[in-house]
């Protein structure tokens, strides 16, 4: 089931609240528990309900894996050894996952190295495969690291499915999420959480339908167009698409925090204004920032210590090599991997540069950094890596500038090699097109995010009206229910 669906919105959600609610003011605070395990695996099997036993699976076995884990007792001597445990459950994990996103990506590297032809899989990928095994292999790390202390099974299903985090994330920890659902002024409504919670995930809402996939028709046409693109188009397909997944992913996460809102409870802020970021260091403290702190924990320091002794170039090294490994993380395709080296090489250069305490004016910073990630999301976007090579050439302007047949009366523009006709048929476009890519520029530099403006909310009658009018926009746009981006990955 999708946030923006209308069985989601007008049924499942407020269906939801009401029960909990109910059962929580009748002191019913196991089933209350329960109803909301039972709604976020409805809500995951909307999708498809053959893969109900995959999560629940899931589930019973890192909570198993992690119970042995935190009882262990060193003291008492064991034919198995905890490290021995801890190794077996994050492999079970990473297996998993490797079957069913990898296989087909490690059949087709095989088959061209050597020249094989074995068939390929074409195994459908679960939603959020990759979002509740990594935040179970991070409860996993926390049991092995003794820091797991509550145990009970319907805690720990619930922190795992708790639906406005299931598919897309925020990524949680068990020890920030569980205490929430047991504090005393959590369990009664609280009329302050659910309007703000009501405001940010209709922010959100209107950035998904409205804004995000507006761009989307123009970042497609111009990806899966199989026509060379000049200058122009090209650009404005790359702008496209690095703007329709800022506001889908952006939208995402506040449609996320806000449904917490509503049941009392905090999800970590995930999206931060990442396109304000002067350097890539400031981005990814703003980009996925659970991500960010999960890769931080579990992949950069475990690799830093792998390397022995710590040194600066050792510490570059780690941030790279756990960037690429973030890559792939993020999909079964050599363009990914791509971006992750792009990433990593952009966050190396950025701590040398500092640690020299060389000057960067914010400006040039900024111009930099949003250039070198616009780049860098035309391999996230490409289907191949042809695919993200013709795009980059498009844009390197190596087929050609067309602009606007009414400019063709330009002596001076014809003389230097410029065509004109319909400059932008190409990725299906409009004046529309370059109009929205330009408004999009300030919007997200300047303008406050969803959180700044949630949080000037006051109870009059001027900001319920804004409810209602981006409820309502909201609503009337959607005409097609699309998924959000990051359930791609």
């Amino acid at each position: 089931m999708l946030f923006n669906s209308f069985e989601f919105i007008l049924a499942f959600l407020p269906a939801t609240l009401l029960v909990y609610f109910v059962l929580l003011r009748q002191r019913l605070t196991m089933a209350a528990k329960s109803w909301l395990l039972f709604a976020s695996l409805f809500f995951y099997s909307w999708w498809n309900v053959r893969y109900l036993p995959l999560i629940l699976g899931s589930i019973l076995f890192n909570y198993t894996i992690g119970g042995l884990l935190a009882e262990y007792d060193a003291d008492r001597p064991k034919a198995v050894s905890k490290r021995a445990i801890f190794v077996t459950g994050v492999i079970a994990n990473i297996l998993l996952l490797c079957w069913f996103k990898y296989m087909d990506f490690f059949i087709a590297t095989a088959n061209g190295l050597l020249g094989t032809h074995l068939p390929l899989l074409k195994i459908v990928l679960p939603l959020g495969i990759s979002f509740f095994t990594i935040t179970q292999i991070a409860f996993l790390v926390d049991a092995y690291e003794g820091l797991v202390e509550e145990r009970n099974l319907l805690n720990y299903a619930l922190f795992v499915t708790f639906f406005p985090h299931l598919l897309a994330g925020p990524i949680l920890h068990h020890k920030d999420m569980m205490p929430q659902f047991e504090r005393l002024r959590n369990k009664v409504v609280t009329w302050k959480n659910l309007y703000l919670g009501l405001m940010l995930f209709f922010l959100g809402l209107f950035k998904k339908v409205v804004v995000a996939d507006t761009f989307s028709q123009w970042a497609s046409a111009g990806f899966d167009t199989t026509q060379p693109l000049t200058l122009v188009p090209a650009w404005l397909a790359a702008l496209s698409y690095t703007f329709q997944l800022y506001f889908d992913f952006s939208g995402y996460s506040d449609m996320a925090v806000g449904i917490g809102w509503m049941f009392n409870v905090s999800l970590p802020i995930n999206f931060n204004s990442p396109y304000k970021a002067t350097g890539m260091i400031d981005f990814w403290k703003r980009w996925h920032i659970t991500l960010t702190t999960f890769v931080t924990t579990y992949l950069y320091t475990p690799i830093l210590r792998a390397f022995g002794r710590i040194t600066f170039s050792r510490s570059l090294g780690a941030i790279f090599l756990a960037m690429l490994i973030s890559g792939f993380w993020h999909g079964a395709g050599w363009t990914f991997i791509i971006w992750g080296g792009m990433h990593g090489l952009g966050l190396v250069v950025n701590h040398a540069w500092k640690k020299r305490k060389l000057p960067m004016p914010g400006l040039l910073g900024w111009l930099i950094t949003f250039n070198f990630v616009n780049l860098s999301f035309v391999f996230f976007r490409a289907k191949s890596l042809d695919n993200a090579l013709r795009m980059l050439g498009g844009m390197a302007g190596m087929n050609g500038v067309m602009l606007h047949r009414s400019l063709a009366t330009s002596k001076l523009l014809a003389k230097m090699g410029i065509t004109f006709g319909g400059w932008l048929d190409a990725i299906k476009g409009s004046d529309r097109t370059w109009i929205m890519v330009l408004c999009a520029f300030p919007i997200v530099v300047f303008w406050k995010n969803s959180l700044e403006i949630v949080s000037r909310v006051r109870p009059a009658w001027s900001w319920f009206a804004l409810l209602l009018i981006v409820a309502y926009w909201s609503l009337l746009d959607m005409s097609k229910v699309s998924e959000f981006l990051y359930f791609q990955f």
